[in-house]
């Protein structure tokens, strides 16, 4: 293998396969990329066997060929390379990278033992989306999820696929938001729905890379393929059933108010100045339904508290919350009037838009 490639556009596929290598002594193999010519592109490839990244970027080819070598030493010398055009030779499993003022062999492995990349069994239906889309939803539901060892079923997003929408879920059992993406925000020649769900560092290197505007995707009942024409993500999927996260959906709820969303972020941020370990805030009504007070307090702090003006429907309450769980469902919001209903201190409480029933975010309180 032979190539002539402009530094930028190596160093910004490394950066694009990177995070999917590992360090696993078993396989010292997966520490590398691969690096391959294909289709009179130069194709970068890194695995860690549940997830695997390909990137395709430009470069003169002089002789086809392929190589794998460890990715922290090629990305560490490409990063510090002052020069914009870089020569790679490939012999005898030793890269050779060298610029004007610069040079360095690498020593590599046979491109055949590098693992396979699993192909997508269905490679026919898929669905197809802009990625801004796309980016925007998941980004309102990717901080409610965790990684579980005990309950690997939460570890990753629900993808709810129903032909004429399809939603996107995220829970901790704590936290739980969900978005719906409208039939008009896609295309697809699915012919039924389905549910699957999707590692959540495989979504989080989805956000992180992708950056072109249409993305498809594919899915068979074991992996899902996140493809554009410069780049492939594939991925396994989670065993298991996810939770039926739909029988906790508040259908009554004692107690509802209208509340400024900015003004809402700006109380609880301010008052969890105060708070202790459990990062309790309380939200209670005040002065006959007239006003929600956001309050916190701490024996070596002190106290404090905010006043929000706003109606209120049914019952008095009193509940705590954990400041930073809250906060980050409401940064998710992007009206300005937010819906606020609880159902006493056991049960979910139900944060949405008062405009836009598309998405919606579920909060446990804290038990005093």
């Amino acid at each position: 293998m032979k190539l002539i490639i402009l530094q930028s556009n190596l160093k910004n596929g490394l950066e694009t396969v990177g995070r999917a290598t590992a360090d696993n002594n078993n396989l010292p193999i997966l520490k590398n990329i691969l690096i391959k010519t294909y289709n009179n592109k130069i194709k970068l490839s890194a695995t860690n066997l549940e997830l695997a990244v390909t990137n395709l970027i430009s470069g003169k080819i002089i002789e086809e060929g392929g190589i794998t070598v460890p990715f922290s030493v090629l990305s560490g010398i490409v990063n510090n390379c002052d020069s914009d055009k870089i020569n790679l030779e490939v012999k005898n499993n030793v890269l050779n990278f060298k610029t004007d003022n610069y040079e360095a062999n690498i020593q590599g492995l046979d491109e055949e033992d590098f693992p396979i990349i699993p192909k997508i069994e269905n490679d026919k239906n898929f669905l197809s989306i802009n990625f801004d889309i796309f980016k925007e939803a998941l980004l309102k539901v990717l901080p409610a999820i965790q990684i579980s060892d005990i309950r690997p079923e939460i570890s990753g997003l629900l993808f709810d696929f129903q032909l004429t929408n399809f939603k996107l879920v995220g829970t901790d059992s704590f936290r739980l938001a969900e978005k719906t993406i409208l039939e008009k925000d896609f295309k697809t020649n699915f012919p039924r729905g389905f549910k699957s769900i999707i590692p959540l560092k495989t979504i989080q290197e989805v956000v992180r890379v992708v950056n072109k505007e249409d993305l498809n995707i594919y899915i068979d009942p074991n992996q899902i393929l996140f493809k554009n024409d410069e780049l492939e993500i594939i991925s396994r999927l989670i065993d298991g059933y996810y939770p039926d996260y739909e029988a906790i959906i508040p259908k009554e709820l004692d107690s509802e108010c209208s509340l400024n969303r900015e003004l809402f972020s700006n109380a609880v941020k301010l008052v969890s100045n105060f708070t202790g370990k459990v990062n309790d805030i309380k939200i209670r009504t005040k002065e006959g339904k007239k006003t929600v007070e956001i309050y916190s307090a701490n024996q070596y702090f002190g106290e404090n508290n905010y006043l929000i003006p706003t109606k209120i429907k049914g019952d008095d309450f009193e509940i705590s919350y954990n400041w930073r769980y809250l906060l980050e469902g409401l940064k998710n919001f992007n009206s300005e009037e937010l819906i606020f209903s609880v159902n006493g201190d056991a049960k979910p409480t139900l944060i949405k838009s008062a405009g836009d029933s598309s998405y919606f975010y579920l909060l446990m309180p804290i038990k005093s």
